[in-house]
């Protein structure tokens, strides 16, 4: 929005130009969403808490969650106010890529408010049946697949790039539409089973958006992307916006979901996160290297499956609970340990998925 009034101030005064810069920007959505957060996350918590809107905690789960019940949940709804006031005020709404990227975080969003809403408002620990939410992040999934692919300016754009080989490009085709709705529902539902411990999310979250952003701007930029060998997405630097609104608003969120939480996100905020870092890969064409810096978030979902799928073929369980954070919760890690360990890990795997630009 802002770049659009720059347009037309920078005749009175050069000063104003600066906004056009991306990087700038990106620099004033991260601390525009970190201001909101925190300056809305106080009065939200208040009101949570006074229309007792507290979480519903698992019969089956470890005992030391019992006493986080009716903590203020829904807080996923600050994520989402912050990020989208940052993202239309600093980006270029002409790009089509930043409207992509920011519905269906809204969208996703809006599958997780009835999730949660039928959890503490009907005492549904369920919430929205598994079949309804699976077809409705199906199809905002596929709708998004589609409107990318059907925007590409050339075949690069819908080509898969290989991380360590320089000249490895793979041509889907169509196959691209399937393969990308499955890396967006997959992932928002990959960071919304690792949200079960204070902050355990979110920090990770932050961390691969901020990365996904850094590649997104890369993969724009003419120069850079020809010097590290990856693919030239025109317009895709816009997304450095988002990334940046992403980043600021999970950092303030944090500030009130560090270990001992004073609010949950809620699958509001992590089916929409989630959907965003899918959509941010897509667009900067890495979603492997997505895979790699996300690799807690697939160990999570990897533990979900191979624990329901023993215990049908076999009758056994591999781990005493899934998900994996529940597995070293009640081996006897405090949940602090267990949170900073996940969130050095993903430190780690983002610093090496980043690497992976440079080693072709």
């Amino acid at each position: 929005m802002l770049v659009w009034l720059s347009d037309y101030l920078i005749q009175f005064d050069n000063i104003f130009s600066v906004i056009q810069y991306i990087t700038v920007r990106g620099i004033f959505s991260v601390l525009t969403a970190l201001g909101i957060s925190l300056v809305i996350g106080p009065t939200m918590i208040r009101r949570l808490n006074y229309h007792q809107i507290g979480q519903v905690v698992r019969d089956d789960g470890p005992e030391t969650h019992f006493s986080k019940a009716g903590t203020p949940t829904m807080g996923g709804a600050l994520i989402l106010v912050s990020i989208t006031f940052s993202t239309l005020l600093w980006s270029d709404l002409k790009n089509h890529y930043v409207w992509v990227v920011l519905l269906v975080t809204v969208l996703f969003g809006a599958i997780g408010w009835v999730d949660d809403y039928r959890k503490v408002f009907e005492q549904n620990t369920a919430g929205l049946s598994a079949g309804w939410k699976l077809f409705w992040q199906t199809s905002i999934g596929l709708a998004a697949a589609i409107a990318l692919y059907y925007t590409a300016f050339s075949a690069v754009e819908t080509s898969y790039i290989v991380p360590f080989f320089k000249d490895v490009s793979i041509d889907v085709g169509v196959l691209y539409i399937v393969l990308s709705a499955f890396i967006i529902v997959g992932f928002s539902n990959a960071v919304n089973l690792t949200d079960g411990l204070d902050g355990l999310a979110i920090l990770p979250t932050v961390m691969v958006g901020g990365a996904l952003g850094v590649i997104a701007y890369l993969a724009g930029h003419v120069e850079f992307s020809a010097y590290l060998n990856i693919p030239y997405v025109v317009g895709s630097g816009e997304v450095v916006i988002f990334a940046g609104a992403l980043l600021g608003s999970g950092l303030g969120f944090l500030w009130f979901n560090t270990y001992p939480a004073q609010i949950f996100m809620g699958d509001v905020g992590a089916l929409a996160l989630g959907a965003a870092l899918g959509v941010m890969a897509i667009i900067s064409r890495h979603e492997i290297v997505l895979f790699i810096m996300g690799g807690i978030f697939v160990a999570e979902t990897a533990s979900v499956i191979i624990q329901v799928a023993s215990f049908k073929l076999t009758g056994k369980r591999i781990f005493r609970m899934a998900p994996l954070h529940h597995h070293f919760e009640l081996k006897g890690w405090p949940e602090p340990r267990v949170i900073v360990r996940f969130w050095i890990i993903t430190v780690m795997l983002v610093l090496f998925g980043l690497a992976t630009l440079k080693l072709r």
